[in-house]
């Protein structure tokens, strides 16, 4: 048996730190901060170069086509950014959904 079961569909969505971006908050380690979220992209929108100061990142794409580096990528691709590190921009060429981890707080900067 698991210890701990999230059930997506009982999560409401929240506003994300973009407009156009919503995050479902899945898991939330209080000891460190990190967070494992859903998230929303909206068809054509487009995040900055942003950072992550506090946390390293993963995404997985679920859904929808993503352009990183005049490169586009679909479900089944994983991303890693660094904690401390820029990325982006990202644009959604479609609605896309990710399954995003973050191993400490999700705090974001301009590079």
């Amino acid at each position: 048996m698991f210890q701990y079961i999230a059930l997506a569909e009982e999560i409401e969505w929240q506003a994300g730190p973009y407009e156009g971006v919503e995050l479902k908050p899945i898991h939330k380690n209080e000891a460190t901060g990190g967070v494992v979220v859903l998230r929303k992209f909206k068809a054509g929108v487009s995040i900055p170069a942003h950072i992550h100061p506090d946390a390293d990142e993963w995404a997985y794409i679920l859904s929808g086509e993503w352009e990183e580096s005049d490169k586009v990528y679909t479900e089944g691709t994983l991303f890693h950014a660094p904690k401390g590190e820029a990325h982006g921009p990202h644009i959604a060429k479609t609605e896309v959904v990710s399954l995003t981890v973050f191993d400490g707080p999700l705090t974001v900067l301009d590079p």
